[in-house]
């Protein structure tokens, strides 16, 4: 209301006085010059040359996840999401890549923490029946919790506890791949920034110090299969993809059973390649003994979402035109094109 704009002015102007003040109490308290800061400050010239004697990230899984990237894998309960990551796992360990996408790394040790499945479902998903098993690269390597194992005095809960195991494998096996499945387990609750944000912290501190390649697979809150995967899918998703280097997604086509498409969400070290009019389209099958991700095509997502109703689609385009978006901004979070946006916004203001 326009009379209590004097008084919100008035809460900021005594705001920002009362930083400034603490600010200026704290330089003079402080001697600013032996302090420690928490910043790296050099000329930029320098941190190219330091650059320069780091090696290129090479992919992992194609443009979706390089080395050295925490990357979030999301997607709906029974999607796929483990049997893509494991998929991927076995990849990297063996050097080998999955027909129809791209692996430039040598076969190497790779630390599968797996908070999802029994051993027993595992031998299942891999075998012929419980018979003629496939055989895995030693260099995968599983890990599971010790339901057994109590937690130390010294820690103050169990994720603190988790945390500290996850880093002493890390140690232990010297591996530089890492997958977890899934966040949940580091983290009771990540769709709250407070919680989001010191695991997101975490995961970057362990890649930093030790040179990691992540992959962190997440859940989505139940979502309209009408409406494009985007990153407001993910459960704490502002603060998790402000912290990520990558992260992709796996959707469920409406055409057939077992028909997915995976869809880019967030890259750092590639152009946009796998977006909203050129998803990869995998169907999930068990030819032998091994469950997998088989790839069949690329097309335009939209071609595999429910088919929403013309008026809910016009009353959205408006609610966020409403709420200030641009009409690219409003067609990037709906999944369409700006003339779209605007011949629909047109013909909403002639009815």
């Amino acid at each position: 209301m326009p009379e209590q704009q004097p008084n919100n002015l008035n809460a900021t102007i005594d705001f920002k006085q009362s930083l400034e003040t603490d600010l200026k109490a704290a330089f003079e308290s402080t001697n600013v010059e032996e302090s420690p800061s928490c910043f790296m400050i050099k000329p930029m010239n320098d941190w190219i040359e330091e650059a320069k004697n780091r090696p290129i990230p090479n992919m992992l899984f194609s443009e979706l996840w390089y080395q050295r990237e925490i990357c979030i894998l999301f997607a709906d309960t029974n999607l796929g999401k483990s049997i893509l990551a494991l998929q991927i796992s076995n990849s990297i360990s063996k050097g080998i890549s999955i027909i129809g996408f791209k692996n430039e790394v040598e076969a190497q040790k790779v630390l599968y923490f797996d908070f999802e499945l029994s051993d027993k479902q595992i031998e299942n998903r891999y075998s012929k029946s419980y018979t003629e098993h496939y055989v895995f690269n030693e260099n995968l390597i599983r890990v599971e919790i010790n339901p057994e194992q109590e937690i130390p005095a010294k820690f103050k809960d169990f994720e603190e506890f988790l945390c500290f195991s996850l880093e002493k494998a890390i140690i232990e096996t010297q591996a530089k791949i890492i997958v977890i499945d899934n966040l949940t387990y580091l983290k009771n609750d990540t769709e709250k920034a407070k919680e989001a944000l010191p695991l997101m912290k975490f995961l970057n501190s362990i890649k930093k110090k030790y040179g990691l390649s992540i992959l962190v697979l997440a859940h989505t809150p139940k979502r309209d299969s009408s409406k494009p995967l985007s990153k407001n899918d993910l459960s704490g998703s502002k603060m998790l993809i402000n912290f990520c280097d990558s992260c992709f997604a796996i959707g469920e086509s409406i055409q057939k059973n077992g028909l997915r498409y995976i869809k880019q969400i967030k890259q750092r070290n590639t152009e946009l390649i796998y977006d909203t009019e050129n998803v990869i389209i995998c169907t999930i099958e068990k030819q032998s003994n091994f469950l997998e991700f088989v790839f069949d095509s690329y097309d335009d997502e939209m071609e595999h979402l429910k088919p929403r109703n013309n008026s809910e689609q016009i009353s959205e385009i408006i609610k966020l035109k409403n709420q200030g978006l641009s009409n690219v901004e409003i067609g990037t979070q709906l999944g369409i094109s700006e003339g779209t946006v605007r011949n629909k916004i047109k013909k909403a203001d002639t009815n």
